[in-house]
């Protein structure tokens, strides 16, 4: 019975010692870690981000990640700042899975574990900032396909990778909503890019070679869909290929001004890192609990929390009429 009582004691001391101290209105580092460095997309959160902490005046923000998609150089990364203790670690995951062991055993020692962007396992982490619902986002980019392309359009997907957390639930969705709402518009294939523009522009030409028929192409990240697009445009396929997908404003400016692509779909990624910030904010300080309805973020305002998720809002459509307003 003793030995018991010893075991339990040593597990709650255990727990005491990983549990987060309270850091309401003191300074917290946070370690913000993007898929990839160095793209617009996440150059983008980066601004946000920066905007955020300036705000705050309260928030030492570093922000690193690997220079390729890799879920290892990701693991790599943070393991190496776990001995470090950051406040907060906040990541854009490559793989849900893969690195779950690394976040849990950041939790366990006592860092505050956020996703953003790409969610992790549920258990990995305390909350997701999610940029849009996997729902809403779906929904968007086939309802635009069927406008573009037609209602009973053969179509083909260009995603980032089969492993990666949005894009799979992304597919997922719109397959479903396609079998609910254009039982006749045909998925031909999905093809992985790996988060390269050469292999999506390459694994584009294949589509467009093995599949004539094809009359729409989706472009599953901001990577896919500019080496889609470019694709469609030199194979001399503009105005017969519809090209929709998600990417940034400055990505495919020239594709929307010279007709290949009409739509953009996307939110706002300089938002999107600097309600990040805030929530990490706000997760030390204690206002963001489970249970927590809203989270209050600065310009942004009141930003609703559903669950363990807190929700920048619908996305957006850029077109021809207003992709010019945007700098990201």
């Amino acid at each position: 019975m003793k030995q018991i009582w010893v075991f339990v004691g040593l597990m709650v001391s255990a727990f005491l010692l990983a549990a987060p101290a309270p850091q309401k209105g003191k300074p917290i580092t946070l370690l913000m870690v993007p898929k990839i460095k160095g793209i617009d997309y996440f150059n983008a959160c980066e601004k946000g981000a920066k905007e955020a902490v300036k705000e705050l005046g309260s928030v030492k923000l570093i922000y690193e990640g690997p220079t390729e998609a890799s879920v290892e150089r990701q693991a790599e990364l943070i393991e190496a700042w776990i001995a470090r203790k950051p406040n907060v670690i906040a990541v854009a995951c490559n793989d849900p899975s893969a690195i779950a062991p690394t976040l849990k055993k950041a939790m366990a020692r006592g860092i505050r574990v956020i996703t953003w962007d790409a969610d992790a396992k549920r258990d990995a982490r305390e909350f997701f900032v999610n940029q849009a619902t996997y729902d809403d986002i779906a929904k968007a980019l086939v309802d635009e396909m069927a406008k573009q392309a037609g209602k009973d359009a053969p179509v083909a997907v260009v995603t980032s990778s089969f492993t990666a957390p949005n894009q799979s639930e992304w597919l997922k969705r719109m397959k479903a909503y396609m079998a609910k709402s254009y039982p006749k518009m045909k998925l031909l294939t999905v093809k992985p890019s790996e988060e390269s523009l050469e292999l999506a522009f390459k694994v584009t030409m294949d589509i467009l070679k093995a599949y004539p028929q094809v009359r729409g192409v989706f472009g599953l990240s901001s990577v896919a869909f500019p080496g889609a697009a470019e694709a469609v445009r030199q194979a001399g396929k503009k105005g017969k290929v519809a090209v929709v997908g998600l990417s940034t404003p400055k990505s495919m400016r020239d594709y929307v001004h010279d007709g290949t692509v009409k739509t953009v779909i996307l939110w706002n990624p300089v938002d999107l890192g600097y309600l990040t910030v805030y929530t990490a904010r706000a997760l030390c300080d204690g206002t963001l609990k489970r249970g927590s309805k809203f989270i209050v973020a600065g310009r942004l305002g009141k930003r609703e929390v559903r669950g363990d998720e807190v929700l920048l809002g619908p996305p957006m459509k850029f077109t021809k009429a207003n992709i010019d307003k945007f700098d990201f």
